[in-house]
């Protein structure tokens, strides 16, 4: 989709413009606000019930953050398990489809049964759409204050999308896109015939640009919480924006946690954040988003961690593929197209064989190996059915454990999943080396996201086989030991 892409208003009283800019600026990691100078925040926050410590200011914080732009920052010491900002129930942005008590609302619902579930942002997304073409919006406080563009790939230029060089992400990039275009003329169609006072949007028209903004501004700023509840005491899965909380940017090690308030003592307050350990002067307020991979957080918040010790890298498991590896590998007429019936039948165990098989593998994370394929190949590279018979599947599966089908076994296996890595960095278009010296030459914010991004999949590979190689020695020593 173009970069640029704006939409046409009509022009309207009762209404203020969806015009957006889609993507961010090419010359700066700091989007601009909705409005240039838009209203206080916290003192919003604090006037509307909320809770705000007296602290905490809104800062722009520096670039290496993750999040970037601007955040929350304390501006003296604060003690482990003191409340930072607390939210009276009114506050928070949500959409709930009960509540269609008018024409406006009802289109909206319609509109929103056509959103799948895996793009549950966009649902949220819409309603954020309509609170922001009102003029008498109870959230415009809040809503001009979000960034007026988005870091995320589906507002890369086309040329930064190919620059990603990950077919798995590259899929999901193009599938949101043309959910986006379909969308439109969905919702163009949905439009079309409401009259104007059950035009959910105000009378404007709404395009892929301006559902692209709403889809990423809730994809990554909203946060699952308790919804309503069931009879049987169990809660729903809903999805809100919280003010001012979702400045908060992201951290594995978080100095701050959110509470989500369920006592009927304590009625007014919904969800506060917490300090999860004592916060320094100046420190920003960082939470977790949750444990993950860079595809996630590229693709949900615009942005990418260094070293995240969660990213991994996706494999399809294929026997051709596994053939070509142990090829590379060096090892001795394997045939992986070839299986007996147990073998197949602890592949079926492992869902890698049979219908509905999931043949996605991955290495790196905190496994390194993903446990289906190391039992895999352990498994197909042993012609001994008694002593796979003799171990679980967890024992299979587990790196830890120490060669369980034998050191030649182990080696094999290790060797096979080195060259798997090998002919996964062969299939990058270019070498860290390469990408780590066009980062030296200043590039765009979209082409900068991209190329470290695809540093962080290739370092990946890079440890995985540096921390396999170094097993192979240690059982290849362990091997000679044994032989003398």
């Amino acid at each position: 989709m173009s970069s640029k892409t704006m939409l046409i208003v009509t022009s309207l009283t009762h209404a203020r413009p969806l015009t957006t800019a889609a993507a961010a600026s090419s010359a700066s990691f700091y989007p601009s606000r909705m409005v240039p100078q838009p209203p206080d925040l916290i003192k919003w926050v604090k006037r509307e019930g909320g809770f705000v410590h007296q602290s905490i200011k809104i800062a722009q914080l520096e670039e290496g953050s993750n999040g970037l732009g601007l955040g929350l920052v304390v501006s003296e010491n604060i003690p482990k398990g003191s409340d930072l900002i607390a939210l009276p129930r009114h506050i928070p942005l949500k959409f709930e489809a009960a509540d269609a008590e008018d024409g406006a609302h009802s289109a909206l619902v319609n509109i929103a049964r056509h959103v799948p579930e895996e793009l549950w942002a966009m649902k949220l997304g819409l309603k954020l759409l309509q609170e922001r073409a009102k003029t008498d919006s109870f959230w415009w406080p809040y809503i001009s204050n979000l960034p007026e563009t988005y870091s995320v790939p589906i507002f890369f230029p086309g040329e930064d999308i190919k620059n990603l060089q990950y077919a798995p992400l590259l899929y999901q990039v193009n599938k949101r896109c043309r959910f986006l275009l379909d969308f439109e003329k969905l919702v163009k169609c949905e439009l079309e015939t409401l009259k104007a006072n059950d035009h959910p949007f105000g009378g404007q028209d709404v395009d892929t640009s301006s559902l692209g903004w709403a889809m990423s501004a809730v994809s990554s700023r909203a946060f699952r919480l308790y919804g309503s509840k069931h009879p049987d005491g169990t809660h729903n899965d809903a999805p809100m924006m919280l003010p001012l909380i979702d400045m908060c940017n992201h951290s594995f090690n978080p100095n701050a946690e959110i509470v989500q308030e369920q006592e009927a003592s304590n009625e007014k307050m919904l969800v506060k954040v917490i300090a999860r350990t004592q916060i320094m002067q100046d420190d920003p307020l960082v939470l977790n988003y949750g444990f993950l991979n860079n595809d996630f957080f590229l693709l949900d918040y615009g942005f990418v961690m260094n070293s995240n010790p969660h990213d991994c890298i996706e494999l399809k498991y294929d026997p051709a593929l596994l053939d070509a590896a142990s090829m590379v590998a060096g090892i001795s007429s394997p045939n992986f197209s070839s299986l007996s019936s147990w073998q197949q039948e602890i592949l079926f165990q492992l869902n890698l064989h049979g219908e509905n098989s999931d043949l996605k593998v991955s290495l790196g994370g905190s496994e390194l190996v993903e446990g289906r394929l190391l039992a895999a190949l352990r498994v197909l590279l042993c012609a001994d059915k008694e002593a796979v018979e003799r171990h679980d599947l967890n024992t299979l599966k587990s790196l830890s454990a120490e060669a369980p089908l034998g050191i030649s076994n182990e080696i094999a296996a290790l060797r096979t999943v080195i060259a798997l890595g090998m002919i996964a960095l062969g299939h990058f278009p270019t070498k860290i080396m390469e990408d780590e010296s066009l980062l030296k030459q200043g590039v765009s914010t979209t082409t900068e996201l991209a190329i470290r991004f695809r540093i962080q999949k290739k370092s990946i590979i890079v440890d995985v086989m540096r921390d396999l190689t170094r097993r192979v020695k240690v059982l290849m020593s362990n091997e000679s030991l044994t032989a003398q």
